[in-house]
């Protein structure tokens, strides 16, 4: 028993730090939609996630079978894991970079850039959700499954990271949107992502710690500057104030 509750919570960190890839993908795609739809695709996204996941963890043994190799080039034998995993690692790498182009250069079409009015429909929104968890979930469920073969343990382990992934959407969400500078921060951090899937799926390895490390501290020194600007502000206020005191 002891043994079961260990795994259990073992797999529920993993799952919810496996899910703040998915967090800051959904949190910008969201944001492109208008305010009043944000919340609803957040749910339906995550809710139809959970749903995903949970017939994912119904054919295990299939899932497993994925790290099979079909066929081998370049010396690396390829299987339908790594194929989906490049596959997401590219659709994230084009996603991220034309989302930093048009905030690079939003002049040359206002109607897509972050921050403007209607930039993507629901429906896509809710699609591309969906695909890009596929994609994490096949990665986490082969792990899983690695470090425990009771399934029961599986399902409650994602039930409760998907719970917190939707408590969390939302103010993460509203914190990426009230901070531009954030946005351009969260695309380069998908930008790397996709670049560590595409690496897994052509066999080299990148620790995921070494990835979310590197975040942490992009997330740290980003929240110093947001200080200082902050200060700065004040600042400026406070002169402001003191010379119209003086006139």
């Amino acid at each position: 028993m002891p043994e079961a509750w260990a795994a259990l919570v073992t797999l529920i960190v993993m799952e919810v730090v496996l899910g703040i890839d998915n967090l800051v993908f959904i949190s910008i795609l969201t944001n492109k939609l208008p305010e009043s739809q944000r919340q609803s695709a957040r749910r339906i996204g995550l809710g139809l996630a959970l749903i995903l996941r949970l017939l994912l963890l119904a054919t295990v043994a299939f899932i497993v079978q994925l790290t099979t190799p079909v066929f081998s080039a370049f010396g690396h034998g390829f299987s339908w894991k790594d194929i989906i995993l490049i596959a997401g690692g590219l659709f994230l790498v084009w996603k991220a970079t034309k989302e930093i182009h048009h905030n690079v250069d939003p002049d040359e079409q206002p109607g897509e850039m972050i921050g403007g009015a209607v930039k993507t429909g629901f429906a896509a929104a809710i699609a591309q959700i969906l695909l890009l968890d596929l994609v994490f979930s096949i990665d986490s469920i082969i792990t899983a499954v690695g470090m425990t073969e009771h399934l029961p343990i599986m399902v409650i382990a994602v039930v409760v990271a998907v719970t917190l992934m939707l408590v969390a959407a939302g103010p993460l969400a509203r914190f990426i949107e009230a901070n531009p500078t954030i946005v351009m921060l969260a695309l380069a951090f998908l930008l790397m992502i996709g670049m560590t899937l595409i690496a897994d799926g052509l066999g080299f390895h990148v620790p995921k710690g070494y990835v979310y490390a590197a975040m942490a501290f992009s997330g740290l020194v980003e929240f110093l500057n947001m200080l200082a600007r902050r200060k700065r502000r004040k600042d400026r206020a406070m002169q402001t104030d003191a010379a119209e005191t003086r006139h």
